[in-house]
């Protein structure tokens, strides 16, 4: 019996615990993913009991709880479900369709962009407006709730740089994005019928 396998069962309910407080990231504390690699099979059983599934992307770096789909709902919800503004909804699959357009033309590991970018890049899809400074704002708001949600992190030293982080990759799959493109179909019909009257 290795002292890895002798240790584990005192650190599981460090892992646990640590995966309630959010998304586990192995760059941020090795130690502790380590010990949710080599616990995965148990943390997976006792989080099953709670109605949660265990997301672990060891390639990306990453793991998460995630609540079982309950259509009767009779299990209490654990992780709470958000719901997001179509602003935020927009940003978060414009930054997936980017990582995915960085995935297939980059060998870096990283994801960097900076908040300009991020603001042209979402800009483009919000209706024209004569208060440029409102819109500005707006994004820059929109940039902090994804920040707090997550999805991006701002760079040690650098003002207005970000790490678009891989969770994104699993929280906005193929399905999302599919139904948000239709919804962006709708609401850019809703933006050229509204101009026509």
């Amino acid at each position: 019996m290795s002292t890895e396998t002798a240790s584990t069962p005192e650190e599981l309910p460090a892992v646990v615990t640590r995966l309630f407080k959010g998304v586990m990231y192995a760059e941020a504390d090795q130690k502790m993913w380590q010990s949710l690699i080599t616990l995965t099979s148990q943390v997976r059983d006792y989080v099953a009991v709670l109605g949660l599934n265990l997301i672990v992307d060891e390639s990306e770096g990453y793991a998460f709880l995630k609540s079982k789909e309950d259509p009767e709902g009779a299990l209490p919800r654990l992780v709470p479900r958000r719901q997001l503004t179509f602003d935020v909804s927009l940003m978060l699959v414009l930054l997936r369709k980017r990582m995915l357009e960085f995935d297939t033309n980059s060998s870096e590991l990283r994801l960097i962009m900076t908040e300009l970018e991020i603001k042209d890049m979402v800009s483009v899809f919000l209706p024209e407006s004569s208060n440029e400074a409102r819109i500005r704002d707006r994004l820059g708001t929109n940039i902090k709730k994804v920040m707090e949600l997550g999805f991006l992190r701002k760079l040690k030293g650098e003002t207005e740089a970000y790490e678009v982080m891989r969770i994104v990759k699993a929280y906005v799959d193929a399905q999302w994005l599919e139904e948000f493109d239709a919804r962006l179909a709708d609401y850019r019909d809703s933006l050229t019928g509204g101009n026509k009257s």
